[in-house]
């Protein structure tokens, strides 16, 4: 099996890792997400093989995934029971997940690694991106205020179906009981996906959602529980391998740190399709990213036609800089969605205080 190859940090790699970080951690706080779906690919695109980055996003995020259980968990948003449990069985599916990847790279190396991280992403960043793109789409010409929670029909089916002894009521659902049989393939799956890609809730989420019943600001919180559990017995099992890189995860966290700040204070000036539709083009961009370095793992692995150095090296730099122009692009607008919204903030203040006076 191949040596493990770890990034060669120098003072420029530092900076841009930082830098990486610090967009990712904008992108979280600002979308809700942990943003790996903007790590990993940039990991990789700096000479991380995908294992690498993969195991060295997860240790950087379950420490996150802790800090933000427990402030949501005091609004009363999270439901500790359903994360938990869904953890525990994304645990094992992180274990196979895992297994799978060691597996891949013994059979073809790093770059069968990287092939296979790409593929899923282009395939969840497609499926993801798209059903995104058109609910923030949908959402734009949506007048009035918050949509009263319903009960998705596959959910109410789910909590009518009643296995004897596999039943279990959360506070999440109202104090219904679901069984656990339903609840099991759900976090299998979710643990499955971030030992994959780093990103589990992809699948977590929608899932509670449409599949169980839980309300969305309920769900994203809880889905908090269930990436501290997975992603800390994920990290240990990487890095029971050596596949963890320590250093690259601290740097990544430490401008993540930063720049979920950001983020954070950006979605309380903005309308909530604007925060859909700058997700959504993220993830567009970042699928084309990876989609132009399929063609050069494949080729490197003699899957296909072996590719002209000169191809394999502009389709690398295009992959290189679709992921540029999707960092670029979130930042921007993330920070130009702030400006704006407090520059109408101010006005919209300026007008109250000249109205009373008057």
């Amino acid at each position: 099996m191949e040596a493990i190859q770890f990034l060669d940090l120098t003072p420029v790699t530092v900076v841009i890792l930082f830098l990486v970080g610090f967009v990712g951690g904008m992108v979280s706080g600002f979308i809700g997400s942990g943003g790996a779906f903007v790590l990993t690919p940039a990991m990789m695109s700096m000479g991380a093989p995908a294992i690498v980055a993969v195991a060295s996003n997860m240790a950087h995020k379950f420490p996150k995934a802790l800090v933000g259980s427990i402030k949501r968990a005091k609004y009363g948003q999270v439901d500790v029971k359903l994360g938990l449990i869904m953890g525990v069985f994304a645990e094992i599916g992180v274990f196979v997940g895992k297994s799978q990847m060691t597996k891949i790279r013994e059979t073809f190396g790093d770059t069968g690694t990287d092939l296979y991280v790409s593929a899923i992403f282009v395939v969840v960043l497609a499926i993801v991106g798209g059903f995104v793109l058109r609910d923030a789409l949908r959402s734009r010409h949506h007048v009035g205020g918050e949509q009263e929670h319903k009960t998705p029909r596959l959910a109410q089916w789910v909590q009518s179906v009643h296995i004897p002894g596999t039943m279990m009521s959360f506070k999440s659902l109202g104090g219904k009981s679901v069984s656990v049989l339903f609840i099991a393939p759900l976090g299998f799956a979710t643990g499955m996906l971030a030992a994959s890609i780093a990103v589990g809730g992809f699948i977590g989420v929608p899932a509670m959602m449409y599949v169980l019943g839980v309300p969305a600001i309920m769900a994203s919180a809880t889905e908090l529980v269930i990436a501290f559990v997975m992603g800390a017995g994920g990290s240990l099992l990487y890095a029971w391998d050596g596949f963890v890189d320590i250093r690259l995860s601290m740097i990544i966290l430490a401008g993540s740190l930063f720049g979920v700040q950001i983020g954070a204070i950006g979605t309380t000036y903005v309308k909530d399709w604007v925060v859909k539709l700058i997700m959504a083009i993220i993830m567009l961009i970042v699928l084309v990213s990876r989609f132009f370095k399929v063609p050069v793992y494949l080729s490197d692995l003699g899957l296909i036609a072996t590719l002209s150095a000169e191809l394999s090296e502009l389709l690398s730099a295009i992959s290189f800089g679709m992921l540029a122009l999707a960092l670029f692009t979130g930042a921007g607008a993330i920070l130009v969605a702030l400006l704006k919204g407090m520059a109408q903030h101010r006005r919209e203040s300026a007008e109250l205080n000249e109205a009373v006076s008057t």
